[in-house]
């Protein structure tokens, strides 16, 4: 499984990251974006990922400006601390909404979705 982590801070993209091979220990990481403009410029030259985690804040801005110049065609787990961009998140082809600290059990349901 191909897997793109979109999260500005380092810590909690490693965490993410660690949890996820607990989870799938084959997991190929295609890369750790920080930022709105960086993700817009992935997006121009490669393939789209198996599957995306995608925090809401980022150091430029709020993610969602991100689907305005990119059709995300994979399955997005919204992993952040905010709760009030629920129904938002579900507009787009979000299969779930993790609140940090990610719970392990929550992320492997999320997972399997």
């Amino acid at each position: 499984m191909k897997i793109l982590i979109i999260e500005d801070e380092v810590m909690a993209a490693n965490s993410l990251k660690e949890a996820i091979l607990a989870l799938i220990p084959d997991a190929f990481f295609c890369g750790t974006l920080q930022s709105i403009e960086e993700t817009i410029e992935y997006f121009a030259v490669n393939p789209m990922p198996d599957l995306l985690f995608l925090d809401i804040h980022l150091a430029d801005g709020n993610s969602f400006a991100i689907f305005d110049s990119v059709d995300i065609e994979c399955p997005i787990i919204f992993t952040t601390a905010y709760d009030q961009y629920a129904l938002q998140a579900f507009e787009v082809n979000s299969i779930d909404y993790l609140l940090k600290p990610i719970d392990p059990e929550k992320l492997s349901r999320a997972i399997e979705k």
